[in-house]
């Protein structure tokens, strides 16, 4: 038989032997490929393995088109450790990490001039596969991961090689598409302008899980200054600041703020107390003491004013009607209270606030910038567990280390986020306000741009 081709006339013999040729050729060139790879491993960035001839992801240079998740990441790295997600503006790519060990990467797009993508810690808040932009002319953002409720996303979208987004960060089609799959909601997502990379760390100042066996602490109500939490107190779910009276064991299930199920990360946060806020508390101690200070507003008004002089006069000091530390001070004592601290430690779960506690910063006024801490993995009854820190905003001289150098934890507290203490539980230490993006349905968001 004889056959016409594109090319001309080829006879049936010879154009079985050729194909039965070509057969066998190919078998034998697959046959080697699945003997070879195998044995081809190598060692990537932080001793992730991968396959020989994949790009490494902390080094590939890929085309938008060209992305990909590296299969087998998330089994190779251990799944007992959190995951983490780390964007570079300057270098406009993404990575995620592991613990300590980067799974995979892309390049990004994004925000453009007039449009930068904010810097800082954030949280996925919401995830959907289909998603149009309600501030854009409902511009498609398929693959949606929402960091802000006031508009800025992970998502899929045109990588043109620039920042080219309303503020978004842009991923190639399937990697969107992968990333989707392996986060879930409340995992942390660190926008920096350079690079920052996980790294491990130990330190006296970093909690660790604790399994008290009696009661650590008697919360009585009645000694809480009107509007305030208690130093160290346990919150309702209402994060009014009311809190559980009696005594607690913060291990508890029974107990609120320490119930958080031992899945669930804790969202920790120390930062300055606000400057002003000395006003407030004079206020809070004087009303305690009987001497209607009025509200607690921190305004130095004509009730407050009278308050201080009557309390002048009775503990026979001189009468100005003015503040002052010492005065401050005097009146705590009366009260019967220690001063409050200069920083606070305040703890969320599940995007609602659980607790707060006061702790001392020392050198308050100096530069902290802004550092993430991550408890990594570990089982119910471990008293120890491994620490990474990321840096969002660096200050002039500091590291990790020497910010935690700073930080001194009464005994008490620590007890009390000891037995709280979930894998994957975070610390924020920064000198940077969480209230523009925190709120219901957040972690704490804090923002570094300048």
């Amino acid at each position: 038989m004889v056959m016409e081709t594109a090319t001309g006339l080829v006879d049936g013999g010879a154009m079985r032997e050729r194909i039965w040729r070509v057969a066998l050729m190919t078998g034998c060139a697959l046959a080697m490929m699945h003997f070879a790879v195998p044995q081809a491993r190598a060692e990537g960035p932080a001793g992730l393995k991968q396959i020989a001839g994949l790009a490494k992801p902390a080094e590939a240079s890929m085309t938008a088109g060209a992305a990909e998740t590296l299969q087998g990441a998330v089994e190779i790295s251990d799944p007992e450790h959190p995951m983490q997600i780390v964007v570079s503006l300057r270098e406009q790519n993404l990575k995620v990490y592991r613990g300590l060990e980067l799974v995979t990467s892309t390049p990004v797009s994004s925000g453009k001039t007039g449009h930068s993508t904010p810097t800082g810690v954030f949280s996925i808040l919401e995830k959907r596969r289909k998603h149009f932009s309600n501030l854009y002319d409902n511009a498609p953002m398929p693959y949606m991961q929402r960091l802000t409720w006031s508009g800025i996303a992970l998502h899929e979208g045109k990588l043109p090689g620039y920042p080219a987004s309303h503020g978004c960060v842009r991923m190639p089609m399937r990697f969107a598409q992968d990333l989707f799959t392996m986060t879930r909601h409340g995992m942390h997502v660190v926008i920096t302008d350079g690079e920052s990379l996980p790294a491990a760390i130990t330190h006296s100042a970093l909690p660790q899980p604790y399994q008290p066996g009696t009661a650590v602490a008697s919360l009585d109500e009645s000694i809480l200054p009107e509007g305030q939490g208690l130093r160290g107190s346990i919150m309702t779910d209402s994060g009014t600041g009311s809190i559980v009276t009696g005594s607690i064991e913060p291990q508890t299930p029974a107990q609120g703020a320490a119930a958080a199920d031992f899945g669930t990360p804790l969202r920790m946060i120390i930062l300055p107390r606000p400057s002003g806020r000395e006003i407030h508390d004079l206020q809070a101690m004087l009303n305690r003491l009987g001497f209607e200070a009025g509200p607690v507003d921190g305004v130095m008004g004509r009730k407050t004013r009278e308050a201080i002089r009557l309390f002048q006069q009775g503990y026979e000091l001189p009468v100005t009607g003015n503040y002052s530390l010492s005065l401050l001070k005097r009146v705590y004592r009366e009260a019967g209270e220690d001063l409050p601290l200069n920083a606070e430690l305040r703890i969320r779960a599940k995007f609602k606030d659980i607790y707060q506690a006061g702790v001392t910063l020392k050198d308050p006024k100096a530069p902290i910038g802004t550092v993430i801490f991550t408890a990594l993995g570990f089982k119910p009854g471990d008293s120890e567990t491994g620490w990474m820190a990321v840096v969002a905003e660096e200050a002039e001289g500091m590291t990790p280390a020497r910010i935690l150098d700073r930080v001194d934890m009464p005994a008490k507290v620590r007890k009390e986020v000891g037995a709280m203490l979930t894998p994957g539980s975070s610390l924020i230490v920064t000198d940077r306000s969480f209230l523009r993006n925190t709120g219901l349905g957040t972690d704490f968001v804090v923002t570094t741009a300048k």
